[in-house]
């Protein structure tokens, strides 16, 4: 079974290519574990379709499937420009103005943030997602600044812009973002992703504000600003305070450079199985299945790369957003993530992985330990918050983690975690067992030929409480 199980899982992103009940049960059924819904596109309205659609998918397959609300942060945009459209030259003086409606053509361009607010002189200010560079020389009034274009290109209409050198602290919540939040405390999403993040205090915010609405989504930090990079202990920091990171390496290329963005990479993953926390891995996974078929050889070795150093998910952008290839972009990175998993071994961590309880840590080590010993077919996992499931995952076993538990939400948030597969169950004292029996009997978990019994190494405790795992089992079955 662990063979055909995939341990790193795939997180696609739900847009106009995928924004039909029949292409999200395809693309859930190809392998999607999770699914991004991003709120820099659409409505409210056409998120709650999403939701509805996703989880018929996975009440049809049968296990669960996470749902991931992606906040759109400070992602500073041009407004509408004149025919959409606007060559610059080098030299060229540009104004960046937040209370300007219309563009008649002119170097005098509407943008939907007040950057006269942040910017200070000199600062770099990237637009077009870094393909125009410029710097700022005046600020003009209480919201206009110019800008001084230093290569020839062209612009279009509401193209993001990056500001590595601005000082966001404090004010990285949008009153978009605000409105947001509010809706999607009363949806049924499993994670939040807080974009643009510069310290611990901005999940922390994030956190109270959550917990004000009644919302038990958990918190995903998207590390994509330089400011966030710049200490070692400042992203430690970051990681210990969320409960998951992304690494959304498209806006960290333009902020920080593009060099930095795979050491950053293998720190961020490297630190977050440490502190037992979730890691993605996202932006131009397979992007040339926007348009091909078959996925580039850097993109596989991309992908590849994410699984041997040991990331819990892998993330689909416009490939499954916006790709005429979506169905199969999936198909192919499942393709690459076993192929992987059942050829190499991952990347062993200069330390224990740490979670928030000591005794989930040791039983932990040992479930995993004494499954690799025994040659186990499967780690069941009874749960009541998912911390067990998790410390599990944190040790990066090579046979897959089975999570029961009696908590829809639970199990949803376990479907993006390292080798699990979550399933709600009424809870029992042997739920952990009679999961076993039903899973070999149906024929999703499937034994090696010529082997008769299942071998499950079953961790549990606490009569379906939080805090109560206290026992390792070896069941056959």
């Amino acid at each position: 079974m662990s063979k055909l199980f995939k341990r790193t899982k795939i997180l696609a992103t739900i847009g106009p290519s995928t924004n039909t009940k029949e292409m999200v049960e395809e693309v859930i059924m190809a392998g999607v574990n999770g699914c991004r819904l991003n709120c820099s596109h659409g409505s409210n309205e056409e998120r709650d379709q999403q939701i509805k659609w996703i989880r018929e998918a996975a009440e049809k397959k049968g296990r669960s499937v996470a749902i991931l609300q992606d906040l759109q942060g400070p992602k500073i945009r041009l407004g509408m420009l004149k025919d959409n459209y606007l060559e610059l030259k080098t030299g060229d003086e540009l104004i960046l103005d937040y209370a300007l409606e219309s563009h008649d053509g002119s170097l005098n361009v509407p943008v939907q943030y007040n950057l006269a607010e942040k910017v200070q002189l000199g600062e770099p200010i990237y637009l077009f997602d870094g393909h125009i560079k410029t710097h700022v020389v005046e600020i003009i009034s209480e919201t206009a600044i110019k800008v001084w274009v230093e290569n020839d290109g062209f612009i279009m209409s509401k193209k993001g812009l990056n500001l590595p050198e601005t000082n966001f602290d404090g004010d990285i919540l949008t009153q978009k973002d605000l409105s947001d939040i509010e809706y999607g405390a009363n949806c049924d999403y499993d994670y939040v992703a807080l974009s643009f993040v510069q310290n611990a205090e901005d999940i922390n915010k994030l956190r109270q504000i959550l917990l004000s609405y009644g919302s038990n989504a958990k918190i995903v930090a998207k590390i994509e600003t330089k400011r966030a990079i710049e200490t070692d202990e400042n992203l430690e920091e970051i990681v210990k305070a969320a409960d998951g990171i992304m690494i959304a390496r498209g806006d960290m290329a333009v902020e920080a450079g593009a060099e930095v963005v795979p050491i950053i990479q293998r720190k961020l993953i490297a630190m977050c199985r440490a502190h037992s926390k979730l890691c993605i891995v996202a932006t131009q996974m397979m992007s040339s299945m926007v348009d091909s078929p078959e996925p580039t050889r850097a993109e596989v070795s991309d992908v590849a790369n994410a699984v041997i150093q040991g990331a819990d998910a892998v993330m689909l952008s416009d490939e499954t957003a916006n790709g005429e290839h979506p169905l199969e972009t999936v198909q192919a990175m499942k393709r690459v993530i076993l192929y992987t998993q059942n050829h190499t071994r991952i990347t062993p961590i200069n330390q224990e992985p740490v979670g928030d309880y000591e005794n989930y840590d040791a039983i932990s080590d040992a479930a995993a330990r004494l499954a690799e010993n025994i040659d186990a077919d499967v780690i069941i996992c009874q749960t009541a918050s998912g911390a067990t499931a998790t410390a599990i995952a944190a040790q990066r076993p090579n046979v897959p983690i089975i999570t029961v538990t009696s908590d829809k939400r639970v199990a949803n948030q376990m479907a993006l975690t390292y080798a699990n597969s979550a399933f709600v169950r009424p809870y029992s004292e042997n739920y952990g067992y009679d999961l076993a029996v039903e899973l070999k009997d149906n024929g999703y978990i499937q034994l090696e030929e010529g082997k008769k019994d299942l071998t499950a190494v079953i961790v549990s405790g606490g009569k379906g409480k939080i805090g109560g795992t206290d026992t390792i089992q070896v069941r056959y079955v």
